[in-house]
């Protein structure tokens, strides 16, 4: 199989004429959560078995950023240069301070304690948008054993300012990863039933961000053959997937450009260094790296 497959001349744009995907980091029992830190510069990703951080900088290399971690998950950086991360075993969000302290965002809903908080998003206005499956229930050595005492896996915000929770989804089977498009207008979210029987859901869903709502749910696509797990917008609205047999990447209309093929199951992504156009992906074992034409989306564009 070719590394890259190209269905649109865009995407060839993208790669250029040399495209080469470089291993930056071995060792990792899965990794997820991968996320760009630009005040640190450098790359976190969760090695979620290991119950650690890991981290990889152009200068120092690979590096152990947080241990224990609480089987974090998913990462992301809010605008003050703040880690938010989704803790499995920890079953809540939390915020690493800029000095080092922890807060925690979410831990319940209307009283009982969330069941697998898996990934995470921070629109400009602070608010942070999270996905709450099962997945925690579902691998004991990751979670806790006992029934969730959420009656459904759901998606969350959570106010900035008053840390008030909302619930603004309920009707995904495993909602996974979560991204704005770049003028957040759209909120995209991944189902990831199909890990647990061919015949669930295998899709990302697009919505309209009313307020601190959602509405006019849609497809976006079908993620074949495998599952959408963690995802980001680049500066033109394209939707990079890491989508087990690598990256996919959609363009904002929901037609596949191409494909990223990694030698191991790809979980999750992120643009970073200082130009935001080299893409980070975990992938099993390995973190890996490919500089692009295109940068992926920080802020607002409007």
């Amino acid at each position: 199989m070719e590394q890259f497959e190209v269905f649109d001349d865009e995407f060839q744009r993208i790669l250029g004429s040399n495209p080469e995907l470089i291993q930056r980091a071995g060792g990792l029992a899965f990794a997820e959560g991968v996320c760009w830190v630009p005040r640190l510069n450098k790359v976190i990703a969760s090695d979620i078995p290991n119950n650690r951080i890991v981290s990889w900088g152009k200068s120092e290399g690979f590096g152990i950023y947080r241990e224990p971690s609480g089987c974090s998950n998913g990462n992301t950086v809010d605008r003050e240069g703040r880690i938010i991360s989704c803790l499995t075993r920890g079953r809540a969000v939390v915020r690493e301070e800029l000095d080092g302290t922890m807060t925690t965002i979410a831990n319940s809903f209307k009283g009982g304690k969330l069941t697998s908080p898996n990934d995470v998003s921070v629109k400009s206005d602070g608010s942070i948008w999270f996905t709450d499956p099962d997945y925690g229930f579902l691998h004991l050595e990751l979670g806790h054993g006992e029934k969730p005492e959420q009656d459904r896996n759901r998606v969350f915000r959570v106010d900035g300012d008053t840390l008030d929770i909302s619930m603004v989804s309920e009707d995904f089977d495993k909602p996974n990863g979560i991204t704005f498009s770049p003028d957040e207008s759209v909120l995209y979210i991944g189902d990831t039933g199909r890990t647990h029987g061919d015949f669930r859901p295998h899709n990302l869903m697009a919505f309209d961000v009313a307020g601190d709502k959602l509405a006019n749910p849609r497809l976006f696509a079908d993620v074949e053959p495998h599952v959408p797990d963690g995802f980001r917008a680049d500066v033109n609205g394209n939707i990079w997937v890491a989508a087990g047999d690598g990256v996919q990447v959609f363009n904002p209309a929901g037609n596949l450009l191409g494909k990223i093929h990694t030698p191991e199951i790809s979980a999750n992504l992120s643009f970073g260094m200082p130009d935001g156009q080299t893409l980070f992906i975990g992938a099993t074992s390995s973190i890996w790296s490919i500089e692009l034409n295109i940068a992926g989306a920080t802020r607002p564009i409007n």
